[in-house]
């Protein structure tokens, strides 16, 4: 016979604020929790969720991937908001000109390379 274990006192854990000492994520963290407490939006709430997260858990997103979904007809002229890296892909050839919100750009990707050049904005999260 097994153990019948009584599960009342388990619980859920999740984060409340980022492990990272970083200042200028704290900073985001303490704009984006007044923002998701005083506006209706759910987007606030996804970006302070995605701010708490590890780096292991916020992956980076390619340029291509961004391409990919700004074809979209209903996205043009929209921000890409990015929580976490975004990295050059050599596999694309052209890429679209695009405004771009993220918390880091690798060296290939940002500023003054492949989404400046084609005519698109860049722009890091705390700066």
């Amino acid at each position: 016979m097994g153990i019948d274990i009584n599960h009342k006192h388990d619980r859920k854990v999740h984060r409340t604020e980022p492990v990272s000492q970083n200042v200028y994520i704290r900073l985001l963290v303490k704009l984006y929790r007044f923002l998701a407490r005083r506006t209706n939006g759910k987007f606030n709430q996804v970006i302070l969720k995605r701010l708490f997260m590890s780096r292991q858990n916020r992956p980076a997103i390619s340029l291509a991937r961004i391409a990919r979904q700004m074809k979209n007809k209903s996205r043009e002229g929209k921000t890409v908001v990015v929580v976490g890296t975004v990295t050059d892909d050599k596999r694309i050839f052209e890429v679209p000109k695009v405004k771009v919100c993220a918390l880091r750009f690798t060296e290939g990707a940002g500023r003054r390379t492949r989404i400046m050049k084609a005519g698109g904005s860049d722009h890091e999260g705390w700066r």
